[in-house]
């Protein structure tokens, strides 16, 4: 830490400090009696931080701590509240007395004799590293074995631990005296120890500790089994709080007994108190990590680091979106004071959780913006001609006619292709909305402007069906489309690569391999991403390393509920197909238990015999689960041996060879398979109009939006089309005792409400945001598969509203300040490109 360095004109900091504290220190005598005595003190205070800042320059921390003390009476009205005037001379006093803290270490630091072997210089090094680049391992109490440990729970420095906030908090503050306690309460009690009897079972394997304690209004036994050390500890005379569930002692509610979760022992003073006597935090633990080991963690860092802690947020922002200092949210967050609403501390609504969750978001915005510009700002070599004359042929080759939503959105690619700048756009349509019309026109613009296209998608199945609609219209157009698989003869790959390389063929068509294994483009135009989560996010970034800046068109028809289209796509321009082809019926769906088996296959047969088809789908988790394979196996061979044996039943499954699967598709598109049993791999952009009839197997085992995605299979012609939704039996199973039946009914609880909400709605964003609510951002995302940002605070469900606003500033603060570099903002870069420089890529952003 470099001294400071001050003009001769003003005085040294410490005499700077005393000047500054008088009429603080004087507010504040008495139970602030004299504050009405003290006149102008905001104008003062703010004066002179802003004098000693324009005359020295400090380290950053100390910096920060004079800021937060200008911050405090920037708004001191004498309006305020008496109680909000004395909060804020109490948090005046703290900083003042934070700050001669820090000049006696300065001091201290500048007299010390040089280090004398390397491990004191690497202590000292650990010492002066910033907070976030601080490993856990160096902070008091953790070491080699514990840094493990919490490497569990996404803890690597010290900056992580007190991002770590608790999950939820306790109330222990109220002491319930001894003779008040009845069975089955929770409470807090504080009494004396007036007997601690230690003794062993025979066998010796069980170590038991009897305490009685007592206070004024009467006396409870406590019993702790294997745990010695504590005889030591809770001698005859020590005063304890503690905290637990009451229940009946050995001589029935006479002396109670209580079953301790946490106790504290009372030293001489009046210390703080961690674990009773407060709003108790508690963290999610795991073997080896207690929320008790936490509390004393996050306290020893809060204490011995509190002036590190840098406040990121410009003050006008923090003033615009009324946040309170970072220093104080992380207090307060951690260790509320009492009184404090549980409710709102249960719901992470207090203005401490505000004040995290809302940084949180906004570096993640920050970091997003940042991105879309350095795309927008990327010079574009590709020069696209709208009035391409294949353009016009292509609409007079479409058996159908666009729909507004459709055409809207095609002006929009358009718009974006013949811009100076990159296209990066997002089009979100509902299952059956027509975006692969949509793409097909940005694909023909880019071809007949002299590039080429291509066209990815998530699963071959899926590749081979846009190719088998599309190549018809491309070759009437004149355009040579392929279709790129793995499983094609050494010999036709290396032809495909060849005719690409020269650009005789225009379009390729295939999964996002397509880009990664040996394909190289004459002139790559246009690069069309289908269901583009099922891969993770394509970064452009992986274009651009093979050499290409092609514009980027995405495309889903997975409904992203609005606040995560925000995260999860937060760099794209987004447009959105909101309007079905005309003549498309809502499909109508229906919620089977088992028992009810017969009558669902009775409308599945009728359809059949109506010269329709069907599908029944089994949940398929991982193509490695063999159990659920062997269900839909053996589904298939019951189906066409008993209730279906007068129709052809297929199979289709992602283990099949891919000249099996094409065969199967093939047959069920002509009609030849009536009835086709598929595990999920069928549950993107599989057309086959005639399907007007799904039966899901096992419904409450998938998420809302997957139930969704697979009935968009049916209800592709203008026929009515159902879907069966064939679930356990609610609630019923075999008797469990304890947490796992708690468990085993909520989960069928939240199976039903999904279902159901299936049944209300057939708007995907509807169901999307129901699926949102109902499972949470988490388990939503399942398996990170979506590239979902992870929040230690924030929840994309509570937090919506905010989102929204740290959007704003976000790119607000970047129109005025596009490279963050104002002395202001310069934190808010480094904390950004510290949390999402590699996980975004942002390489050319820093």
């Amino acid at each position: 830490m470099s001294a400071p360095t001050e003009s001769s004109a003003h005085p040294p900091l410490q005499e700077w400090l005393d000047r500054i504290a008088r009429p603080i220190e004087f507010a504040s005598r008495d139970g602030c009696a004299h504050l009405k005595a003290v006149t102008n003190l905001s104008a003062f205070v703010s004066t002179q931080v802003l004098s000693l800042l324009g005359h020295a320059t400090y380290p950053k921390a100390i910096e920060a701590r004079l800021m937060s003390l200008r911050d405090l009476f920037v708004d001191c009205d004498p309006a305020l509240s008496v109680q909000e005037q004395r909060r804020r001379l109490q948090v005046a006093a703290e900083h003042i007395n934070a700050l001669r803290t820090a000049v006696q270490q300065q001091r201290q630091y500048s007299q010390e004799p040089p280090v004398q072997s390397s491990h004191d210089a690497e202590v000292k090094l650990k010492e002066r590293s910033p907070i976030w680049n601080l490993s856990v391992r160096f902070v008091k109490g953790v070491g080699p074995k514990r840094t493990t440990v919490l490497q569990r729970l996404r803890i690597e420095t010290a900056e992580d631990a007190l991002w770590t906030i608790p999950w939820r908090y306790e109330d222990r503050s109220v002491m319930t005296p001894i003779g008040n306690l009845v069975p089955g309460m929770l409470a807090s009690i504080c009494g004396t120890v007036e007997k601690c009897d230690a003794k062993r079972t025979r066998n010796r394997r069980l170590s038991v500790l009897e305490l009685g304690v007592e206070d004024q209004s009467g006396r409870m036994q406590v019993v702790f089994f294997n745990q010695p050390y504590l005889e030591n500890m809770l001698s005859v005379g020590t005063r304890v709080m503690m905290s637990g569930r009451v229940m009946a002692g050995r001589h029935g509610w006479m002396v109670p007994r209580m079953d301790v979760a946490q106790y504290e022992i009372l030293g001489e003073g009046s210390e703080s108190t961690l674990h009773v006597g407060r709003i108790v935090p508690i963290y999610h633990e795991t073997k080896g990590w207690t929320s008790r080991q936490m509390r004393i963690l996050v306290r020893n860092l809060l204490a011995e680091h509190g002036l590190e802690l840098l406040d990121h947020l410009p003050v006008p922002l923090r003033t615009r979106q009324r946040l309170i200092p970072f220093h104080e949210a992380l207090q307060e967050a951690h260790f509320p004071k009492t009184g404090t609403d549980l409710h709102l501390l249960e719901r992470g609504k207090t203005p401490a959780h505000r004040r995290l969750a809302f940084e949180e978001l906004l570096l993640l915005q920050l970091a997003l913006a940042a991105r879309h510009r350095a795309v927008h700002d990327e010079p574009k070599e590709l020069r696209f001609n709208p009035r391409t004359p294949l353009l016009e042929k292509l609409g007079r080759l479409l058996p159908f006619r666009l729909t507004t939503a459709q055409d809207r959105v095609i002006r929009e690619i358009f718009r974006d292709m013949i811009s100076p700048r990159p296209m990066n756009r997002l089009v979100q349509g509902d299952v059956g909305s027509g975006k692969t019309a949509v793409a097909l026109h940005a694909i023909v613009m880019a071809c007949g402007s002299g590039y080429q296209a291509a066209l990815m998608a998530p699963t071959e199945i899926l590749a081979e069906q846009h190719y088998r609609n599309l190549s018809g219209t491309l070759h009437a157009l004149g355009l040579q489309a392929t279709l790129v698989h793995g499983g094609e003869k050494v010999s036709v790959k290396r032809a495909q690569a060849e005719q690409l390389a020269s650009g005789e063929i225009q379009v390729a068509i295939g999964t996002h391999a397509l880009i990664q294994h040996g394909v190289t483009f004459k002139h790559l135009g246009l690069a069309v991403v289908d269901e583009q989560h099922k891969f993770g996010v394509l970064q452009r970034k992986t274009l651009i390393d093979k050499g290409y800046k092609p514009d980027v068109l995405v495309l889903t028809a997975t409904p992203i509920p609005r606040t995560l289209a925000m995260t999860v796509y937060g760099d794209l321009d987004v447009s959105v197909i909101d309007v079905l082809p005309p003549g498309r019926k809502p499909v109508r769906s229906f919620l089977f238990v088992e028992g009810q088996r017969r009558r669902a296959y009775q409308i599945v047969r009728d359809e059949l015999r109506n010269q329709k088809q069907a599908y029944v789908i089994y949940p398929l988790v991982d193509e490695s689960e063999k159990t659920d394979l062997q269900a839909a196996i053996q589904g298939a061979e019951q189906l066409q041996n008993g209730e279906f044996a007068e129709f052809r039943v297929g199979l289709l499954h992602g283990r099949m060879k891919t000249t099996e699967k094409e065969a199967v598709m093939a047959d069920f598109k002509a009609g030849t398979i009536q009835l086709l049993v598929a595990t999920t791999v069928i549950e993107v952009g599989v057309d086959v109009p005639n399907a007007t009839i799904i039966m899901i197997e096992h419904a409450e085992r998938f998420g809302l939006a997957q139930l969704h995605q697979l009935r968009g299979r049916v209800g592709r012609s203008t026929h009515q089309s159902y879907c069966l939704l064939m679930a356990a039996n609610m609630g019923q199973g075999k008797a469990q005792r304890g947490r796992a039946v708690q468990e085993q009914k909520e989960l069928m609880s939240s199976a039903k409400e999904r279902l159901e909400a299936l049944v209300r709605s057939n708007d995907g964003f509807v169901i999307a945001e129901d699926d949102l609510r109902i499972r949470g951002p988490g388990e939503f995302f399942g398996l990170r598969q979506w590239g979902m940002p992870e929040f230690r605070v924030a929840n994309l469900v509570r937090d919506g509203d905010l989102l929204q606003q740290a959007r704003q500033e976000a790119f607000s603060l970047l129109q005025t300040d596009p490279g963050l570099n104002e002395p202001a903002h310069q934190g808010l870069r480094e904390a950004m490109l510290r949390k999402w420089e590699k996980k975004l890529e942002l390489g050319s952003i820093s």
